[in-house]
């Protein structure tokens, strides 16, 4: 496993982290206990010392299948992200939104409390917004409750999670010096964060955290035009309608980029994404062994060819799945 500074934070974290949506169970429909707890641990055996979570993943169920293994990993240093929901539960947030309703200080430190609880831990090591809006940039809401937080010892460093495809809904955030990390959507077909965020990260030394590598499972090619989901599971209205038709063509065109450098998609898409200098660490979701030995794999410093990363800006595909 390979490392990278966080930031500014001067942590250093293994470039491939352990999305923890997944394992929360809610909206997912196999996400399996003992399975979760099994990839964790070896996640953490193959190097992984960065888990990304969040307060809302199970509410607080991936936090607490977390904090079971860290009690068995005592010996290693393992960083832990985590994120405060949106009190109105609304993602993303909406614009003209009034921040006392979104995250109110007082809120905040409540639920950054509890995540401490449920994480067993007395530090939080990032404590993220989960959704973010550059209007409340100058509210104070958030920053009195970053402030007691941190003078309290109850987190070490704040970050944001940005909305879904919209990377430069951050930048007044970054320059404002209160984060110290971004949690952004990056991928083969949504390259839009190297147009401003990237280099205003680089300039700002910023962390990046890099999620949904692999568009949810397209960029896996497990998506087919048979695949179903159980009704509950969000990826039945993620791929609604007709768009894992659309899926499919976007990927058999990608298929025929596959060589040496990438042996199949889900390299390929990781490769991508840890190609770029600005990116900190990327996050896939993993719920079982298989999956994190997969992925882990990929983190071998090997660089993509720059004709390949020019083909790659040939499928960008400019769409929102999630609205």
């Amino acid at each position: 496993m390979r490392y990278r500074k966080l930031g500014r934070t001067g942590i250093q974290i293994s470039e491939i982290g352990f999305g923890a949506w997944g394992i929360g169970g809610h909206l997912w429909q196999d996400s399996k206990d003992d399975e979760s707890i099994q990839a964790l641990h070896s996640a953490i055996d193959l190097g992984i010392n960065f888990i990304d979570t969040a307060a809302a993943y199970g509410e607080g169920h991936s936090e607490q299948l977390i904090a079971k293994v860290l009690k068995s990993h005592r010996d290693k240093r393992i960083y832990v992200a985590t994120k405060v929901n949106p009190k109105n539960y609304v993602w993303p947030a909406q614009k003209g939104s009034d921040v006392r309703d979104i995250f109110p200080a007082q809120y905040i430190i409540e639920r950054t409390e509890r995540s401490l609880k449920n994480l067993g831990v007395e530090r939080i090591d990032l404590q993220q917004l989960h959704v973010w809006n550059d209007e409340w940039v100058g509210a104070d809401e958030w920053r009195r409750a970053f402030e007691r937080l941190r003078r309290e010892g109850k987190v070490a460093h704040f970050g944001i999670s940005i909305n879904d495809h919209e990377p430069e809904n951050s930048l007044k955030m970054i320059d404002s010096g209160e984060i110290n990390t971004v949690q952004v959507i990056y991928n083969i077909f949504d390259q839009s964060p190297e147009k401003a965020l990237f280099p205003k990260c680089q300039e700002e030394n910023v962390g990046v955290i890099v999620r949904v590598p692999f568009d949810e499972g397209s960029l896996t090619g497990a998506i087919t035009e048979e695949t179903a989901f159980l009704p509950e599971d969000f990826r039945a209205q993620y791929f609604r309608g007709d768009r894992k038709k659309q899926v499919v063509e976007r990927v058999q065109r990608l298929q025929a980029l596959l060589n040496g450098e990438a042996k199949n998609l889900p390299e390929l898409a990781l490769r991508f994404v840890l190609d770029h200098p600005a990116v900190s660490a990327v996050i896939p979701g993993m719920r079982k062994s298989s999956n994190v030995e997969a992925n882990c794999a990929f983190s071998d410093g090997r660089r993509l060819s720059q004709g390949l990363k020019t083909k790659l800006k040939g499928h960008v595909w400019e769409r929102n799945f999630y609205t």
